[in-house]
């Protein structure tokens, strides 16, 4: 397994994973919620022949890193600063998936003259008074309001959960092979490919490492304010959500990209939550971003 450790100032480990071509252009990918910086099985075939430098992290709580006591979306931006640096990279970009879309817009924020490009892919949305928005699915507004209510009954599925993937994972992916008639279609059918499902316990058994602790805390952090405004982003943003998203809303998704100064967007009719495991929208996604870079 892909796995770089290294030590930040304040001694918490924070782990890494490298992808793609080594000397291409850097950019660092966050995790959803739950996840973990193992995104690919082996390498990414697109990133290398595009020439880009992928850095995925894990963030406190997940798969390598160490736990931090009064966590806040803002405080990553010193995490990556710190790993920047230890890379030796003058600038970088960030790209965020589902919840790690807050961290990649907070990191945005919070590094303006060393993040050259942020990409917001599926990415989650402020929730308004702490509540999730009526247009997410039922489901996944049932998880965020237990982190809320009652955290012990979230704890106690999560624990579940984990126990499932480490002991019976043949059980666990047939699990995820059902789908669900929440999900949209494109999701559905992504949730029917080997290589999705087998990737996917990878991930999933890296996030809960540590245990369950690491997605109760971040589940309770997405429902609080994120410490910025999206108005005040100086860096060019380049947004891709699906249509159909159920997890993230896409009318949620519009409005906040609608305040972002510097925004272009790639909103995918027909597609749903999970577009970074089409190999086809990934390189789509890759190829704005490389395109981005050359422009600014």
């Amino acid at each position: 397994m892909n796995e770089n450790i290294m030590v930040l100032s304040d001694g918490r480990q924070l782990g890494y994973s490298l992808y793609g071509d080594l000397k291409g252009i850097p950019l660092f990918l966050f995790h959803g919620t739950p996840g973990s910086r193992v995104w690919f099985t082996e390498d990414d075939s697109i990133a290398k022949e595009l020439g880009i430098f992928l850095i995925a992290t894990d963030r406190p709580g997940y798969g390598l890193s160490d736990k931090k006591h009064h966590f806040k979306l803002l405080d990553y931006a010193q995490d990556m600063e710190e790993l920047a640096k230890h890379l030796e990279l003058e600038n970088f970009s960030v790209l965020g998936v589902s919840g790690g879309g807050a961290f990649a817009a907070a990191v945005t924020y919070a590094l303006p003259n060393q993040v050259e490009v942020c990409m917001l892919v599926g990415t989650a949305t402020p929730f308004e008074n702490g509540k999730p928005p009526t247009t997410m699915s039922k489901e996944n507004r049932i998880g965020f309001y237990m982190t809320k209510y009652c955290p012990w009954l979230l704890k106690q599925l999560e624990k579940s959960k984990k126990k499932l993937i480490d002991q019976k994972p043949e059980l666990y992916i047939k699990n995820l092979r059902k789908g669900g008639s929440y999900l949209s279609d494109w999701d559905n059918n992504m949730l029917q490919r080997d290589e999705v499902l087998e990737n996917g316990v990878l991930h999933s058994k890296e996030a809960y490492r540590q245990g369950v602790d690491g997605v109760i805390d971040e589940s309770k952090l997405l429902t609080k304010d994120w410490g910025f405004k999206v108005e005040k982003l100086t860096t060019p943003v380049i947004v891709w959500h699906g249509e159909k998203d159920t997890f993230s809303s896409f009318i949620e998704v519009r409005n906040l990209a609608n305040k972002i100064p510097q925004v272009e967007t790639h909103y995918l009719e027909e597609a749903g939550h999970f577009l970074t495991e089409s190999d086809e929208v990934w390189k789509s996604i890759l190829t704005s971003f490389k395109e981005s870079v050359f422009k600014s």
